[in-house]
């Protein structure tokens, strides 16, 4: 996938976190819904499925040729702010994600002139197996995903 004119994530190694924040060009409330509906995350990012709906609401995540792992919504502050902690480890994988071998990723949105500025944090690799290898992994991930998620709100508009 092409990378829109958003720049790329960055790794902070010394804060074992990776960033990323762009622009779509959609309202706050839209993209709000597209971060937190589990019918619009599926459409740009893993399936997933939760029970229940705001903070403590626990699922799984996958995308296709993958297995599921375990994720629940850790804070829920419409329409400015969401986080997810899901598990990354390799076996076991718990049922639940758990603090131990878990990273947490975030979501911040702001309204800005045409649209929603959004920046997410995914913080907690110090507790993977691997920690430089899961941060190239998911600074990769999210330069595709956000791409994604600019392309369906902007192209739906």
């Amino acid at each position: 996938m092409e990378h829109t004119r958003n720049p790329r994530a960055m790794i902070d190694a010394d804060a074992f976190s990776v960033r990323r924040t762009i622009h779509i060009n959609a309202p706050v409330e839209k993209v709000w819904r597209t971060v937190t509906e589990p019918e619009l995350v599926s459409q740009w990012f893993g399936s997933i499925t939760l029970s229940g709906t705001g903070a403590g609401a626990l699922g799984t995540i996958g995308w296709p040729g993958e297995r599921r792992v375990p994720i629940r919504v850790e804070t829920y502050n419409p329409p400015s702010e969401v986080s997810y902690r899901w598990c990354n480890e390799e076996d076991p994988l718990p049922e639940t994600a758990d603090e131990e071998r878990s990273t947490v990723f975030a979501f911040t949105l702001e309204a800005t002139s045409g649209g929603t500025q959004l920046t997410v944090v995914e913080t907690g690799f110090e507790r993977t197996g691997d920690p430089t290898q899961f941060m190239i992994d998911h600074r990769g991930g999210w330069d595709e995903e956000l791409d994604k998620l600019v392309a369906l709100l902007e192209n739906s508009a």
